[in-house]
C-alpha cells in the first residue's frame, strides 16, 4: 500500500506529483528545488544557500514520513554546472554525519524554474 506524504514545511508540488510517496517501510521523495516554503520564493544567487534549501525542504518532508538523514540509502543531485560541485558537495554532505548514502550526481542541460541545484532520495526505516 502507498502513502502520499505532503508537509507544508516543504514547497508544494509545482506540478501533478507527490512531495513524497511511502511504500512499505520505503519512502520515495520527488526531486527538491530551493523554494522557501514560508515565502514561496526561490533562493537564488549563492550556491550553497541554494543547496542549504533544498536539504531542509528534503528534511522536512523525510521528517513527515518519521524519518531522517540517517534513513537515507540513495540520493540522486542534479546540478547545472559541475563547477559548483564541491560547493554543494560540502553542503550536502553536513547533513550526513555518518554512514552517507549511494549517490549520484549529474550535470544536467535544465531544472525547473531556472534553479541551480535538485535533489531526490530514497530513504528505509528499519
Amino acid at each position: 500500500m502507498k502513502k502520499i506524504i505532503f508537509t507544508p514545511d516543504a514547497p508544494a508540488p509545482i506540478g501533478p506529483y507527490s512531495q513524497a510517496v511511502l511504500s512499505g517501510n520505503t519512502l520515495y521523495t520527488s526531486g527538491q528545488i530551493a523554494i522557501d516554503p514560508k515565502t514561496d520564493r526561490l533562493v537564488m544567487g549563492d550556491i550553497q544557500l541554494e543547496t542549504r534549501q533544498v536539504m531542509e525542504n528534503m528534511k522536512a518532508v523525510l521528517q513527515a514520513a518519521g524519518m531522517d538523514f540517517p534513513d537515507v540509502i540513495k540520493t540522486t543531485i542534479f546540478i547545472m554546472d559541475m563547477a559548483d560541485f564541491s560547493k554543494i558537495n560540502e553542503v550536502y554532505g553536513s547533513y550526513f554525519t555518518a554512514d552517507a548514502p549511494a549517490r549520484e550526481t549529474v550535470q544536467v542541460a535544465g531544472l525547473p524554474k531556472g534553479v541551480n541545484v535538485e535533489i531526490s532520495m530514497v530513504a528505509v526505516k528499519s
